[in-house]
Parts: C-alpha cells; sequence; structure tokens
C-alpha cells in the first residue's frame, strides 16, 4: 500500500530535490508541497498525509513549532542541514533524521523503515534497543551520557564492552556509558556485523584490523582505534567459521 508524502520546506531546491529522489520509490505517493508552516497547517488538514518530510527551520515557524499545533501528527521524516536539532527531535518521535543533502540510500534506509515499524519511534540507544526490529549498521543512535548525547551511526561504533550494567560505547574518540547489558545489546545488534568475542566484549566486525592468535587457542583483536580485544576459546571457533570461506 503507498504512502502518501507531504514535502514540507522554504527551499524550492531542497523541495525539487527531495521529489525527484521520491520518484525512485513508487510506494511513495507524492501529494504536494509547502514553503512554510503555514501552508503546511491548511495542506496538512486538506490532504491528510501518512507522512510528512519536514524541514526545521524556516521563516515564521519551525518545523517544531508546526508539530506542536497539529491534533493528529503524521509520521514526520526531518530533513534538514543541521545536526544539533537530532535529541530534540526525538521528544516529537520523529521516524528518522536526514541530513541535506540527503543521500539517496539514507531516504531509502528510512522508507523501508517507514513501513516495518508500526510504532514510530525514533531509534534511540535507550528504547530502539528494546524494539522488536534488529538495528543494522546504518541505523542511527542516541547516545546520551549525562549531559553530553550524540546521534551516531552504528557503523561508526567500533565497540560494546560491558561495565557493570552499564556498556561503554566506544566511536571515534567518545566512550561514553549507556544504561544497557551486554547480553540486551547482542539481541538487538546484527551477529553478522557485531561479535560477542568474550564475556565483556562486543566488536563491529568491519572494524578489525588485525587477527593474532592468543594463549589457550584464542585470538587477539585489534581494532581501528587501538583496541585489543581477546577472543575466548570457544568464540575463537565460532569466530573462524564466519570470516572463512
Amino acid at each position: 500500500m503507498k504512502r502518501k508524502a507531504l514535502i514540507i520546506d522554504d527551499e524550492r531546491l531542497a523541495r525539487n530535490e527531495l521529489r525527484k529522489l521520491l520518484q525512485e520509490f513508487p510506494e511513495i505517493e507524492f501529494i504536494g508541497e509547502a514553503m512554510n508552516a503555514e501552508e503546511a497547517l491548511r495542506m496538512i488538514d486538506e490532504l491528510n498525509p501518512e507522512v510528512i518530510f519536514l524541514d526545521i527551520q524556516m521563516p515564521g515557524k519551525t518545523g517544531f513549532e508546526l508539530l506542536q499545533e497539529l491534533d493528529k501528527v503524521p509520521t514526520v521524516i526531518f530533513t534538514t542541514a543541521h545536526d544539533e536539532y537530532a535529541l530534540k527531535a526525538f521528544e516529537f518521535n520523529a521516524l528518522d533524521y536526514l541530513m541535506k543533502p540527503i543521500d539517496p540510500q539514507r531516504l531509502g534506509d528510512a522508507i523501508q523503515k517507514l513501513f516495518l515499524t508500526e510504532d514510530r519511534e525514533l531509534i534511540t540507544s535507550e528504547e530502539n534497543f528494546n524494539a522488536r526490529i534488529t538495528l543494522g549498521e546504518d541505523d542511527q543512535v542516541f547516545v546520551k551520557d549525562g549531559e553530553k548525547c550524540w546521534f551516531v551511526k552504528l557503523s561508526e561504533i567500533r565497540l560494546f564492552e560491558s561495565v557493570g550494567n552499564y556498556a561503554r560505547v566506544f566511536f571515534g574518540t567518545n566512550k561514553p556509558l549507556i544504561l544497557k547489558s551486554l547480553n540486551s545489546l547482542e539481541e538487538r545488534l546484527d551477529q553478522r556485523i557485531f561479535f560477542r568475542a568474550n564475556r565483556k566484549h562486543i566488536v563491529n566486525l568491519r572494524m578489525i584490523e588485525k587477527v593474532e592468535p592468543f594463549f589457550n587457542g584464542g585470538l587477539l583483536l585489534e581494532i581501528k582505534g587501538g583496541e585489543k580485544i581477546e577472543v575466548s576459546r570457544r568464540q575463537a571457533v565460532k569466530f573462524k567459521e564466519m570470516m572463512s570461506l
């Protein structure tokens, strides 16, 4: 079944580009475009779209202010040139958050998510790790540690480390803690990409730079960030089976 879509963006070129990209997705029925919040309010009331591609910074009311005025909010996919609004976008239960210029693959991922998910939760480290859908490397998560927060692709996370009831997340130069056990994370992650090396570590297979034999039949993995992770003897057997031709 097709989903009726409305584009809301004050930039004509951005609207044209997104409309052109959407032509590659026959499951999306483009029903119109609005250049500001006032126009969008009227069109949403008249056309009843099922999904809106919404810019955030617009003259007059912002995309957030538009959503606050709606009694019934369609599925929201934010399209913006500013990544600093990602945390606030989560508060509005957005389906996805696409950065301009929009990558066709990311758009395709968002549209696939539109048809796969029913609860329309924005992917977060605390909520979507409990969701029914397995997270893939192109999915994005919020990671929050105290006052700091990040919006990061799973493909950029090289390592999860158990720290009591918490898990430390390694990406770039950051190593924040989230309130999740390694077991619960393992259940949600794609095991073709994320491998349980031992009791304390899950590693991103794409981030392994070097593999060496180790004590008692185990292996030693060197990760892109410089971390060295031991693979237990039992998991070493599984690792070799996975990575062999």
